[in-house]
């Protein structure tokens, strides 16, 4: 959990992802660093990606923890 805290760039692509995943907007990125927003936008990216490839839940969770 500590470790997830410290490392906001991993941090901002798995919560990119999973905005990305929900089919959100990615007007929503909480952030305003560049390195850090842009993970955030490769991260939703690669969840909208999946989202439009039909990933079910299961998929989607295994590749989450892979992150």
């Amino acid at each position: 959990m500590k470790r997830q805290k410290r490392n906001q760039i991993e941090r901002a692509f798995s919560k990119g992802y999973q905005v990305g995943i929900e089919g959100r907007s990615r007007n929503l990125c909480p952030h305003e660093n560049a390195t850090i927003r842009q993970n955030w936008i490769n991260g939703w990216r690669e969840g909208r990606e999946d989202h439009w490839n039909g990933f079910n839940r299961a998929a989607q969770a295994q590749k989450m923890t892979n992150f």
